[in-house]
């Protein structure tokens, strides 16, 4: 039986099948830091899913797939989320395993994905076979998205960066250097080479997420707007536009259709 209840126990190591499925609908969910011997993918048609790595936040916004390798430490968070699903590979895949990344799931990922969920525990080796070939062809073509954020290490910022795991906000540039004790042009470095990113890249990038996160959740575009401190409504959905290619409305409205045709 591949279809367990929230809170319902289970430990995919524990298995010997190459492709290990379950299916489960969630309302809140926090898996706790953890592991797995076995590469996992993660999928939920509605809702979002955040996944916190070692230095790296990740969310994964409605009818995308996370693949996360075996041995990889993470904690998955999830709030609204409906149909989840989650698959675990063993370590001899029949194709080259991806590294840690968010894709689009096309149609036919999407249906295999399904198929996979509800396997039956014991199936028979052989009978997966062919279903998971077409898996490793669709995923390995899957068009990689951008949902990352790398947390700076500067022991400087550990303070600041716990409350931003608690629900804070990120500041600008001149406030964060007052929270943290350095000088504006030492943190703009900081975050350029611990990060890739300006801080000013990075703090969007964070809003975006939050935004992402907020707009799955059901809140409207004013919530959103407040909670993440923008001067206006206006202003908010120009952001969102810019940087997702589509308004917040848009958004919520395709995730409400993705969770009904599911």
């Amino acid at each position: 039986m591949a279809k367990i209840a929230p809170g319902q126990a289970f430990h995919a190591d524990a298995f010997d099948a190459p492709v290990i499925g379950i299916a489960a609908d969630m309302g809140e969910h926090d898996s706790g830091r953890h592991c797995h011997r076995r590469h996992q993918l993660l999928f939920a048609a509605g809702g979002c899913i955040t996944i916190e790595l070692a230095d790296t936040l990740c969310l994964l916004p409605p009818s995308r797939a996370a693949w996360i390798p075996a041995g990889t430490l993470h904690r998955a968070l999830m709030r609204g989320v409906v149909a989840y699903r989650s698959l675990y590979f063993r370590a001899d895949l029949p194709f080259p395993a991806p590294p840690l990344q968010v894709f689009e799931v096309n149609p036919l990922l999407r249906e295999a994905i399904e198929r996979m969920a509800f396997w039956p525990w014991e199936m028979a080796e052989e009978r997966q076979a062919s279903l998971l070939a077409v898996f490793g062809e669709e995923l390995l073509a899957a068009r990689g998205e951008n949902w990352r954020l790398p947390f700076p290490t500067d022991p400087r910022l550990a303070s600041w960066l716990n409350s931003l795991r608690h629900g804070g906000l990120p500041p600008r540039l001149g406030q964060l250097a007052d929270k943290a004790g350095a000088c504006e042009r030492t943190l703009s470095r900081i975050f350029v080479k611990e990060t890739g990113m300006s801080y000013q890249a990075w703090r969007q990038q964070w809003r975006l997420l939050k935004a992402m996160e907020l707009l799955a959740e059901g809140a409207s575009a004013g919530e959103a707007a407040q909670r993440l401190e923008f001067a206006s409504d206006s202003a908010f959905i120009a952001f969102f536009r810019q940087h997702a290619g589509e308004t917040p409305a848009r958004y919520a409205r395709d995730r409400d259709q993705s969770s009904v045709s599911r």
